[in-house]
């Protein structure tokens, strides 16, 4: 019993660690499948008359960031 407990503690922190690092994989795997999309003009739902149009906008830094780029 004293093994199986060991085991088990092991694996709950295993699992404590590695969760955040998973959890932050697959937000970023969503941001990125987005992105994509937006990218490829395939955001709204097809038919409509947003999604005949090019994307036009563009990216630009943010202005009120410490870091000088």
């Amino acid at each position: 019993m004293n093994t199986f407990l060991s085991y088990l503690s092991i694996a709950v922190l295993f699992t404590l660690v590695l969760l955040p690092a998973l959890v932050g994989a697959a937000r970023e795997r969503r941001i990125d499948r987005r992105l994509r999309e937006a990218e490829r003009g395939h955001a709204g739902p097809p038919g409509t008359a947003d999604a005949a149009r090019p994307v036009t906008a563009t990216r630009r830094p943010y202005a009120g960031s410490w870091a000088r780029t």
